[in-house]
């Protein structure tokens, strides 16, 4: 159902760090940079998988990157280890705590996720769900 998300950040060097961490342990692939004539920006998505992409980008009219108040993205982990090492590495990059990993029972009985903020304040939701394993990558 979706294509891709976009990302607004107000400094892509400095946004880099955290969203390349968190893909590492995610399993997701940085896709190389294709000049559209827009900003330079990263690009993540599964292996093998041509979408849904994440795009990490400064916004397009040259105004000031805002996280929107509500605005949320969740990202599938392919296990729970994966959950805890991307939250972790996401700190470590510069993130911030917004929900510790663990166990979410009252979302889905198998439901085991992670909530933290980029460098300029935008919501992450790291998820994994037994439900979601054809996403799962090998």
């Amino acid at each position: 159902m979706i294509s891709h998300v976009t990302l607004g950040v107000r400094d892509l060097a400095r946004a880099a760090p955290f969203y390349r961490a968190i893909a590492a342990e995610m399993n997701l692939v940085e896709r190389a940079f294709e000049d559209d004539g827009g900003p330079e920006m990263l690009c993540f998505h599964v292996a093998g998988l041509d979408a849904p992409r994440l795009y990490i980008a400064t916004p397009f009219d040259e105004r000031a990157a805002t996280a929107g108040n509500g605005t949320m993205i969740a990202l599938i982990a392919p296990s729970r280890a994966a959950v805890d090492a991307a939250y972790a590495s996401g700190l470590d990059a510069g993130g911030t705590d917004a929900g510790p990993p663990g166990p979410r029972p009252h979302y889905e009985p198998d439901y085991y996720g992670a909530y933290l903020r980029d460098p300029d304040g935008n919501k992450l939701h790291l998820v994994h769900r037994d439900a979601l394993q054809p996403f799962r990558q090998a």
